[in-house]
C-alpha cells in the first residue's frame, strides 16, 4: 500500500436490517450458553417487514421460549414506536431451527469416532481466519473503522438515552481519512444516513449530526475545512430497518472485524457457538495479534490461521508484521506458539468462552471492547521472554 490515500469503513446501527439478525441470533445464543454451556448452536435469523424467521442448528439442553427471546432483543434494539412496521410486540415469528448434523459433531466431540483420526475436539468446520492489531488507535485498531464505529455509539445513546424523539433506530456511517507517510492526517469526507420520524426536517438532522454527534466524538485535529458533511444523502430515511430492507445474520462481516483494512477469511461470527472456529479463531487471532503488538514486538500485525473439520491442530499459522517488527516473523510466530495454544479445545478454554457473553459483541465491531477477553493483552509479557 502506498503511505499517502485515502481509506473509507463503514459502520451500522443496531436497528439496520442486518444486525438486527445478528443480535436476534446472539441472543437466542446466550440463552442457550446461560443453561446449558455444552449447547451447540448455528442460529440464523432473516427480518423483513413485519416477519422474523429462525433457521439452522441447534442442539442444547436449555428449555427456552424462542419467540420472547426475539421480541426482547428487538424491544432493546429500539423498535417500539406506534409508527414501525417491523415492531417488537407485533411482528410473526417462524421458527425452523432443528438439531446439530450428527456427522458434525462427531467431529466436534472429544471423543472417538469410525474414520476420525484422534479422540480430541476438532474444528467445526475448515477454513481461515485473521486477527490483526496495530498502532492507530488506544484500541489497537485500524482508525477509520473505530471513527465509523464511534459516531454510531453517539446516535445510539442520543436516542436511548438522551431520548432525541425524532431518532430511530436505523442508521449508517462511514469515514474517509487521508494518511500521509503513512499517519493520518484529516478527515476526508464523513457520512452519516439515519433513519428519522415523518416530521423532522432535513436541515436539523443534518445540523444534529454535524455538532451534537461529528464534533463530539471525532478527533478535532483531523477535521479541517475541507471535512465534507454528507448527511442523509438521499434526503428522507423515513422508511427504514426490515421494513425497507431484509436482513440476514452475517452480512455484515467487513462491519464487525477492521472495516476492510485487514484481511477477512470469511466466516461470519454472530449466532455460532465457540466450537464454530469461525468465530472462535477470529477472536483468538485479535487476541494474539494485539498482543504481538501491546508487547510492542511490531507497530501493526496480522495473523492467519487454518483449520480443518474435525481435525485438532491448525493445518497452517501465518504472521506478517509488514516489515515492523523487532524480530522476524518467524521468530514471533514461534514464540506465539509457544505462549498460546491454537487448538480449537484450548482456544474455547484459554479464553472461557462457553459464556453468554455474546449479545456484547454483536453491534459496533467485536473487538475493540475491553469487557472481551480476547481484547485482553495480558499475554505481552509472555510474548516478550518467548522471544
Amino acid at each position: 500500500m502506498s503511505k499517502n490515500f485515502i481509506f473509507s469503513s463503514e459502520s451500522v446501527g443496531e436497528g439496520h436490517p442486518d444486525k438486527v439478525s445478528d443480535y436476534i441470533s446472539d441472543s437466542i445464543l446466550d440463552a442457550c450458553l446461560e443453561q446449558d454451556p455444552n449447547s451447540r448452536v448455528a442460529c440464523e435469523t432473516l427480518v423483513k417487514s413485519n416477519c422474523v424467521f429462525l433457521a439452522g442448528e441447534i442442539t442444547t439442553l436449555a428449555e427456552l421460549n424462542y419467540e420472547a427471546i426475539v421480541r426482547q432483543a428487538i424491544r432493546e434494539i429500539g423498535y417500539i414506536n406506534d409508527d414501525d412496521v417491523f415492531n417488537a410486540d407485533k411482528v410473526f415469528v417462524s421458527n425452523i431451527l432443528t438439531a446439530q448434523s450428527a456427522d458434525i459433531a462427531q467431529g466436534v466431540d472429544a471423543a472417538g469416532a469410525s474414520g476420525k483420526d484422534t479422540e480430541e475436539q476438532g474444528a467445526g468446520d475448515q477454513g481461515i481466519m485473521f486477527g490483526y492489531a496495530c498502532q492507530q488507535t488506544p484500541e489497537l485498531m485500524p482508525a477509520p473503522i473505530m471513527f465509523a464505529h464511534r459516531l454510531l455509539r453517539e446516535m445510539a445513546h442520543q436516542r436511548k438515552e438522551l431520548r432525541v424523539p425524532w431518532l430511530r433506530p436505523d442508521v449508517k456511517s462511514q469515514v474517509a481519512l487521508e494518511y500521509v507517510d503513512g499517519k493520518p492526517v484529516a478527515i476526508k469526507n464523513v457520512v452519516i444516513s439515519t433513519q428519522h420520524s415523518a416530521s423532522a426536517e432535513h436541515a436539523k438532522i443534518r445540523e444534529f449530526c454535524i455538532n451534537e454527534v461529528i464534533h463530539k466524538v471525532l478527533p478535532a485535529e483531523l477535521i479541517t475545512a475541507d471535512t465534507e458533511y454528507l448527511i442523509n444523502p438521499t434526503g428522507n430515511f423515513v422508511i427504514g430497518g426490515p421494513q425497507g430492507d431484509a436482513g440476514l445474520t452475517g452480512r455484515k462481516i467487513i462491519v464487525d472485524t477492521y472495516g476492510g483494512w485487514a484481511r477477512h477469511g470469511g466466516g461470519a461470527f454472530s449466532g455460532k457457538d465457540p466450537s464454530k472456529v469461525d468465530r472462535s479463531a477470529a477472536y483468538f487471532t485479535r487476541w494474539v495479534a494485539k498482543n504481538i503488538v501491546a508487547a510492542g514486538l511490531a507497530d501493526s500485525c496480522e495473523l492467519e490461521v487454518a483449520y480443518a473439520i474435525g481435525h485438532p491442530y491448525p493445518t497452517s499459522i501465518h504472521v506478517d508484521t509488514f516489515g515492523t517488527g523487532t524480530a522476524s516473523d518467524e521468530k514471533i510466530a514461534q514464540a506465539a506458539q509457544k505462549v498460546f495454544s491454537f487448538k480449537p479445545a484450548d482456544i474455547v478454554s484459554q479464553l472461557d468462552l462457553l459464556r453468554p457473553i455474546y449479545r456484547e459483541s454483536t453491534n459496533y465491531g467485536h473487538f475493540a471492547k475491553d469487557n472481551l477477553p480476547w481484547e485482553s493483552t495480558d499475554k505481552a509479557e509472555a510474548l516478550k521472554a518467548a522471544l
